[in-house]
């Protein structure tokens, strides 16, 4: 059968499995950026935009699902197997993505405001304001990019129906500025929106432990219960806040289960993933790996350009900030989406001030506090790098590499395990430190450390005198 003729049954493949088989929901996560890569000797390719799609679609017995639909449909065995394929805008020519990626990130128009300062984003029209959610804290007002595509999409899938998706509960995690807490309260404008009766609730986690706290004190646990067990949609940020304290744990473990129970949508953002939490409840941790769990990685340069000309769109700077500051600034800070909107801020205040042109030279001056590693992870990870690095007698650059001889991998093991056990990054934040590393490859590296601390008497000492070097 050749190729061309199978696409036409990949087609009524997936319009059959959309109509018949699955909610919409569940198809516009999982199968929408499927696409037909091949097809030869009974056997088809599908592309995935990720290896983290990849895994899932398969975890979630979606092959299977394809293969029994196919051989319906042309009544013969196909096997089916995925592929990473490149994103569409990852392989166009560079002109056409210089040109595509500001289309993919206007902003509706607004009212302008010529008494505020040009710095000063505009907040949208027609926004009905919830006081626990911040307007400009939108969908239209995030980026989108190969960091956190995935993550979008269940959010608005989430968004378009809480509580009633097999999303619930929905846990975002992932280092400090990658938009956890935007993408959150998304969800909560979005379902604001569309019925302004939704109860929501939308709090740090240092603020529950404070109203519990304060509940006991002033013995008002029953209302502080009926404040967070009656709403329709629980946003808590920062649940890693939340290690170490024990009853207010437990206060959220029943907090969760009641809404849980009834089909109320919990929302929870984290830096790190729930298996990862020290001093954390074990049955509470289970509750959050009931749902679905997104990470949400650094941004790619093309990311941070969009990211920049977002931002730039909401001021009155449009013409007055060229491309190639846009540029220079996107090459040179790759650490987060926050420290790209201080970058940008500070250069608008300089402008502001002084009433200069904003040039490549103006920029390198003002931001080279940007431009340099943050201290908490030259002091942190980078000495435990180099610590390790002397005692095993091997180059950082082999730590941070990609060589899997034993003389390599065991010292990146090490200074990984240290990493995480020294330092409050997540594993997503290590991996980045350690060449770009995936948070799994990170987690699989501390779990091989403690299997060996297990059987491996002489490990210990090995680790106690590394610890004594970082510390002196």
């Amino acid at each position: 059968m050749a190729n061309v003729d199978f696409k036409v049954f990949w087609d009524e493949c997936i319009r059959q499995i959309r109509e018949n088989k699955i909610d919409e929901a569940e198809f516009h996560l999982w199968f929408e950026k499927l696409v037909y890569l091949s097809y030869e000797n009974s056997h088809l390719v599908v592309g995935t935009p990720s290896r983290f799609y990849k895994d899932q679609v398969v975890s979630r017995g979606y092959n299977k699902l394809i293969e029994k639909t196919l051989e319906e449909l042309s009544g013969s065995l196909i096997t089916v197997s995925f592929e990473i394929s490149e994103n569409k805008t990852e392989i166009e020519d560079e002109e056409e993505k210089e040109e595509k990626i500001p289309s993919e990130t206007v902003i509706p128009p607004v009212k302008q405001n010529n008494n505020s300062p040009k710095s000063r984003p505009i907040p949208p029209e027609n926004i009905i304001s919830h006081p626990q959610l911040q307007t400009n804290f939108t969908f239209e007002n995030y980026v989108i990019g190969n960091n956190n595509d995935f993550a979008v999409g269940a959010a608005k899938a989430i968004a378009d129906n809480p509580g009633k998706t097999k999303y619930n509960p929905f846990l975002i995690y992932g280092g400090v500025g990658l938009g956890k807490t935007h993408l959150m309260q998304a969800i909560g404008n979005l379902v604001y929106q569309a019925n302004p009766q939704t109860k929501i609730v939308c709090i740090p986690s240092e603020t529950f432990v404070n109203e519990f706290i304060q509940s006991i004190r002033t013995n008002t646990q029953n209302n502080f219960k009926n404040k967070y067990r009656k709403v329709d949609l629980l946003l808590l940020d920062d649940i890693h806040d939340l290690q170490d304290k024990n009853d207010t744990q437990e206060e959220l473990f029943h907090t969760f289960n009641a809404l849980y129970d009834y089909d109320k949508q919990l929302v929870f953002t984290c830096d790190r993933p729930p298996s990862e939490l020290k001093k954390f409840n074990d049955r509470l941790k289970s509750r959050f790996q009931r749902g679905l769990i997104v990470d949400l990685q650094p941004p790619s340069y093309e990311t941070r350009i969009a990211i920049i000309k977002k931002k730039i769109e909401q001021t009155n700077y449009n013409d007055e900030i060229s491309l190639e500051v846009i540029e220079f600034i996107a090459k040179n800070i790759t650490s987060n989406i926050r420290d790209l909107e201080a970058a940008l801020n500070r250069i608008i205040g300089y402008s502001d001030i002084v009433k200069k042109e904003i040039t490549i030279e103006s920029v390198k001056n003002l931001l080279q506090q940007y431009f340099s590693v943050s201290p908490q992870s030259a002091v942190s990870i980078g000495k435990i790098q180099k610590i390790v690095s002397e005692y095993f007698n091997v180059s950082i650059l082999d730590i941070k590499g990609k060589k899997r001889t034993q003389k390599i991998t065991f010292p990146r093991h090490i200074a990984m395990y240290l990493s995480r056990e020294l330092t409050d990054f997540s594993t997503t934040e290590i991996g980045i430190e350690f060449g770009g590393k995936d948070h799994t490859t990170v987690m699989h590296a501390c779990q091989r450390i403690d299997e060996r601390l297990a059987v491996d008497s002489t490990l210990e000492p090995m680790i106690m005198e590394l610890k004594k070097n970082i510390y002196s």
